[in-house]
């Protein structure tokens, strides 16, 4: 960590050309012989990452950035702020604290917060911005996590956890078993300091499968943000055993859509089927990773179109976790009978439908945009049928 660029000048230096092409700094010369120029290109371009992920170390004077990629990998503040209303009680541990967003959301929960970084440059920075933001119940430890929790001996409230998702050659992993520490030879241990464990993974994670690599999972909560899936937080807790509940959530600006049912019942129930009736639903990302197309149907009385096709109706409007439409024709998929609607702009959708948005439009010669929406899909006899909607 180089305090040289904290200074004044070159804080000012970094605000001003945030929105500058990095290249052309370069090329130009940056006039400060106290800091390489790569490391303050490298500020610039990790804090203008930060203005929409992360206002609160954006707006914030004197903040140290990391590099890019550990903007990339932290958590977002919507997402930390959703995770520390999960929380409670004295005590909790972030074994792969990072950036510190996530601690920093702890910490307006619960008193006694500690944050383990093996990085020690990565350590540093953190120390210095949790100062910078005022907090004074956050412990931070240059430590590889798990041997933290060991040495200290003690137990915890929660335990909190985001296995890196890079190998050593830097590239992308997202398997428990690929992961950093690997939560499948961990997992004992971690319940055994304490009773609550928490543990971030990517959205790309196939449920089902992971659900067979742990033990004793509570709630699965499936994280999106504007619609689309953010992370995966499996809520772990000692000795338990009963039904898994699932959460989703999608986070938008001034609202957040929410849906809970229990996993084993998603198999257990059947949905109600019907043709499209007055109004059409589409279920957010996080509904759709999370694979509860019967319950949704069960629990929100709502009917499917198809077994396959994950779009339900209904004949009165109702609150539903996802975009709401008025149906207002369904057509066959021909041709000819759409040419007669005369529809040349519209929003496409497909479902379980056997040609792509593009080859649609070719088809059909109809271009992007307008307030008309198409939904290409199948009923529940397999005919193929277009949905005319308006959007409520």
């Amino acid at each position: 960590m180089n305090n040289n660029l904290l200074h004044t000048e070159i804080q000012e230096f970094i605000n001003n050309n945030l929105n500058s092409n990095t290249s052309e700094l370069l090329l130009k010369g940056i006039p400060f012989k106290s800091v390489d120029s790569k490391l303050i290109i490298e500020q610039i371009e990790a804090k203008n990452r930060c203005q929409k992920k992360l206002p609160t170390w954006f707006n914030a004077k004197n903040i140290y950035f990391p590099n890019k990629l550990n903007i990339e990998q932290t958590s977002s503040e919507r997402t930390a702020n959703y995770k520390s209303q999960l929380v409670s009680g004295k005590s909790i541990i972030d074994l792969t604290g990072g950036f510190g967003v996530d601690v920093l959301y702890f910490s307006k929960q619960i008193k006694n917060v500690t944050h383990c970084e093996i990085n020690a440059e990565l350590s540093k920075i953190v120390t210095h911005n949790f100062d910078i933001l005022n907090t004074t119940n956050i412990n931070c430890l240059n430590e590889n996590g798990i041997d933290a929790l060991q040495r200290i001996d003690q137990p915890f409230d929660w335990i909190y956890i985001d296995p890196s998702r890079r190998d050593d050659s830097k590239q992308k992993v997202f398997l428990l078993a690929d992961c950093e520490p690997n939560i499948k030879t961990h997992q004992e241990v971690l319940l055994q300091y304490a009773k609550n464990v928490m543990i971030k993974t990517s959205p790309l994670l196939d449920i089902s499968a992971t659900l067979a690599d742990l033990k004793h999972v509570k709630e699965i909560h499936v994280v999106a943000v504007n619609n689309e899936v953010k992370e995966l937080l499996w809520i772990l807790e000692r000795n338990f055993e009963a039904d898994v509940i699932g959460k989703t959530v999608n986070l938008q600006k001034h609202t957040s859509q929410h849906f809970e049912f229990y996993f084993n019942h998603e198999s257990n129930v059947t949905a109600n089927y019907s043709q499209p009736l007055t109004y059409l639903y589409e279920p957010n990302a996080a509904i759709l990773k999370s694979g509860s197309f019967n319950a949704i149907s069960k629990l929100l009385n709502v009917d499917k179109l198809h077994k396959h096709s994950h779009l339900y109706t209904s004949e009165t409007l109702l609150d539903f976790p996802g975009r709401r439409f008025k149906i207002d024709n369904v057509l066959p998929f021909h041709k000819k009978t759409f040419s007669k609607t005369k529809i040349t702009k519209a929003n496409i959708t497909t479902r379980n439908f056997p040609l792509s948005v593009n080859e649609i439009r070719k088809k059909l010669k109809v271009k992007d945009g307008g307030t008309t929406y198409l939904f290409f899909t199948t009923n529940l006899n397999n005919d193929k049928i277009i949905l005319i909607c308006s959007k409520i």
